[in-house]
């Protein structure tokens, strides 16, 4: 198998009509994996490069929230450390919202189904991120939606998301085959790492799209970091 190339094949979850107990059994399984994998800590790390550990009010947004995990670890991340956040979550599935608003520890975050490039925020937030979300896109589609999220963050945005490799592709399918009791999972997975990315094509995405200032950093199991401020208060 070769993973030279991004794999352009659908995704289950990008399907039309899944039933809502498919959606909720696979955002608990993702849950556990960005949990147990370090998703959800390079998150954070993306929230601290761009907000510092400040007390001042932030509104952050996610797109692509799916279930709302991340959203509910910034969140805990928040309330422990004394900072005040509002945060947001938009997802074109309205599965997806309903399961993330169904969830009692989601208290004080809002959702929203809404495609990403139509939703009106009003002012324009802080931080703009996604996580797991960029992979789901072609080449084209990601490089207007990096500057849709240049154009509509103040402070700056980041993307969390999958590194193409052979090791990341057969130890997901490993433990997704063993362990989840998710169809939709045990498919998914192992095609998103195929649709993941390697650092020279973000580089040319990152190009295309006409932005220049940015991190881009590896992370363990397999993910890329990246991060792209506008301006530091």
């Amino acid at each position: 198998m070769s993973f030279k190339k991004r794999s352009y094949n659908q995704e289950l979850l990008d399907g039309r009509n899944v039933a809502f107990a498919d959606i909720k059994q696979n955002m608990q399984e993702l849950d556990f994996i960005n949990t147990y994998l370090g998703g959800h800590k390079i998150t954070l790390n993306g929230i601290k490069a761009l907000c510092g550990a400040t007390g001042d009010v932030k509104h952050i947004v996610e797109i692509g929230c799916g279930g709302g995990d991340n959203l509910r670890v910034i969140k805990e991340w928040a309330n422990k450390n004394n900072i005040k956040v509002s945060l947001s979550g938009v997802d074109i599935n309205p599965e997806c919202i309903k399961f993330a608003g169904s969830r009692i520890n989601n208290t004080g975050i809002t959702f929203h189904c809404s495609d990403y490039k139509t939703f009106s925020f009003g002012n324009r937030p802080d931080v703009i991120f996604s996580s797991l979300f960029c992979h789901h896109f072609s080449d084209e589609e990601l490089i207007f939606m990096m500057g849709w999220m240049q154009q509509n963050t103040e402070l700056g945005f980041f993307i969390n998301d999958l590194h193409r490799h052979p090791v990341a592709y057969y130890s997901i399918k490993m433990l997704t085959h063993f362990f989840s009791r998710s169809f939709m999972v045990k498919h998914d997975a192992p095609l998103s790492v195929k649709r993941g990315f390697r650092r020279i094509e973000w580089q040319r995405i990152f190009t295309a799209a006409g932005i220049h200032q940015y991190r881009l950093i590896w992370k363990w199991a397999f993910r890329w970091l990246i991060i792209s401020k506008q301006k530091c208060k």
